[in-house]
């Protein structure tokens, strides 16, 4: 059992950046929150964590703490090394307590889900729609949006607040038209690039013009392919939704949560 502090460390409280093998070589000259250099902390066992001492005398939060902590994390990355990334913000007492309370009794745990990412990258797709094009496909497919449309077209406007319920209306039914694509196109745009990857995950999408945010994880020997296969579906669907590829990313949506 580890010991609260071995003899002469120092007990500064340390930010936890992720898990990394142990035995790791840390990029030259990374640094971290406050550029603080970034070391490592290892209990013996198959794991290491990724840590530089927390700042002092401020609560994290800036959005140079946010930048920080996606910098080290990219540099792991480009390194080549296998990271399960932790979210923003965690921290222990000092480097005692990374290895007692974070490693110590999960190194196995932790060494098999490196295992499963091993040589594998978090590819993040995101489809927008162009919604002038959706808009007019909705008019010409929904008779009653567009009845409805060219009727409150031709209201005059000091009359405006009259027609209030029917412009709701309007705003509903085309807001169900938009779920409808959303939902169908979404799968299509998923059920293509999915058989390219090993895993995915879906997301809700946030705004009103977004098809699609999914999260894959990808093995790096397939990442060209996985590429082309979205380059392709951009190529397929140009006139009405537009493609982002954004990666590779620290794959958290594959580290599982507890």
């Amino acid at each position: 059992m580890t010991s609260p502090n071995e003899p002469g460390e120092d007990r500064t409280p340390q930010y936890v950046y992720g898990v990394t093998r142990a035995g790791a070589s840390l990029p030259a000259d990374v640094a971290g929150l406050d550029d603080r250099p970034v070391t490592l902390v290892e209990d013996g066992g198959r794991c290491a964590a990724v840590v530089s001492d927390l700042p002092a005398g401020r609560p994290l939060g800036e959005r140079a703490d946010l930048v920080a902590h996606q910098r080290v994390l990219n540099a792991l990355l480009d390194a080549g090394m296998v990271v399960l990334p932790f979210r923003f913000g965690a921290a222990l007492s000092d480097r005692a307590a990374v290895r007692k309370e974070l490693l110590e009794g999960n190194s196995d745990r932790l060494g098999q889900v490196m295992d499963q990412l091993e040589g594998r990258v978090e590819l993040r797709l995101k489809a927008t729609y162009v919604e002038d094009t959706v808009l007019r496909e909705i008019m010409q497919a929904e008779p009653e949006v567009a009845e409805l449309s060219r009727r409150l077209r031709e209201v005059p406007a000091d009359v405006a607040d009259a027609v209030y319920y029917d412009q709701v209306r309007l705003g509903e039914l085309i807001a169900q038209a938009m779920d409808r694509r959303r939902e169908h196109d979404g799968q299509v745009l998923l059920e293509a690039a999915a058989p390219a990857a090993e895993a995915f995950v879906r997301k809700t999408p946030a705004r009103e013009e977004d098809v699609l945010d999914a999260s894959f994880l990808v093995r790096a020997d397939r990442r060209e392919e996985f590429e082309k296969v979205v380059e392709k579906l951009g190529e397929s669907h140009t006139d009405r939704i537009r493609l982002r590829l954004v990666g590779p990313l620290p794959p958290y949506d594959f580290v599982p949560e507890a």
